[in-house]
């Protein structure tokens, strides 16, 4: 039985696909708010509550966190990098 293009997972959709797939999904912000507890769920039931937990699930928040931060202190960076110490 083939899935609906509106049921299909974003890893299974084709490119040519994509912008249907796209127009087809809900932007409201209770979508929004619903699709990232979805995200959070999977990924809680996947890397956090497990029975023999290890450091997979929090290291990769630490990582991300590490991003993040990296990205929102950029442009304040940029500016040391250029600036001449002598």
């Amino acid at each position: 039985a083939a899935v609906p293009l509106k049921d299909m997972k974003l890893m299974d959709v084709k490119l040519g696909q994509l912008p249907t797939w796209l127009a087809m999904r809900d932007f409201t912000p209770g979508g929004i708010l619903g699709a990232i507890r979805r995200g959070y769920d999977r990924y809680y039931n996947k890397y956090i509550n497990v029975r023999k937990g290890g450091l997979g699930g929090i290291s990769m928040v630490l990582a991300g966190y590490v991003v993040i931060s990296y990205i929102w202190s950029y442009s304040h960076l940029k500016h040391d990098r250029h600036r001449k110490y002598h």
